[in-house]
């Protein structure tokens, strides 16, 4: 599980960094606004864990960008903003949950793993689709009927957006902003093309096309 930590709180970003990484997630941490873009522009993340008045930015307002372009990435306030308006305001913003310092980092390892049920997050490798079919996201592999089938990186990237998305319409736009990066933002015709050849993967009654707005994962 891949996390983006923006604190500009050079102990604490190192203490939470630390207890995560003993949980066996990914940190990649980030002390001002502008680093946090570059990370969340560049690359892809299951959770954001985000402070507020930090240099060069507002954990606010990042949020609300990333939410209005389309990132669907999971986030959870971490800040010292404890009144009933900041609370109210970072939900408006699009965040997930909202955790006030001072804090137990029990209570964080708690946060996260409600996020990972809500959104089907998974630490195992190996998940199952159905009775007879699993993806290994390790290593890409489909385990159909004890047989191993390779998938390509980028179809096994989408693969695993539907996964979190279960039973959601998926556009291609959302596809795009949330697998791609956005200096290789992908056309319709891109993603279509790797719809299909994973519809002939999966089948197509487990990935369907729901006509005029996208696809659903079922």
């Amino acid at each position: 599980m891949k996390i983006l930590l923006l604190e500009d709180d050079v102990i604490l970003s190192e203490i939470i960094e630390e207890y995560l990484v003993t949980l066996g997630y990914e940190v990649f941490p980030a002390y001002t606004g502008n680093e946090a873009e570059d990370l969340a522009y560049s690359s892809t993340f299951d959770l954001m864990l985000l402070d507020v008045n930090i240099p060069l930015g507002n954990g606010f307002e990042f949020l609300g960008a990333l939410r209005e372009v389309g990132n669907t990435t999971p986030a959870i306030f971490i800040t010292s903003l404890d009144d009933s308006q900041d609370m109210q305001m970072g939900f408006d913003k699009g965040c997930d949950d909202y955790i006030k310092k001072p804090f137990e980092l029990k209570e964080l390892e708690i946060r996260i793993n409600n996020i990972k049920r809500i959104y089907k997050i998974e630490d195992n490798t190996i998940i199952k689709i159905n009775d007879d079919l699993s993806f290994d996201t390790n290593n890409f592999f489909l385990i159909k009927e004890n047989e191993k089938i390779q998938l390509p990186k980028k179809e096994s990237q989408i693969l695993t957006y539907f996964l979190k998305n279960r039973n959601k319409t998926i556009s291609t736009e959302e596809l795009g902003i949330n697998v791609w990066d956005y200096e290789n933002s992908p056309s319709d015709a891109t993603i279509r093309t790797y719809i299909k050849n994973l519809r002939k993967s999966l089948g197509a009654d487990i990935l369907t096309n729901v006509k005029g707005v996208g696809y659903r994962f079922n």
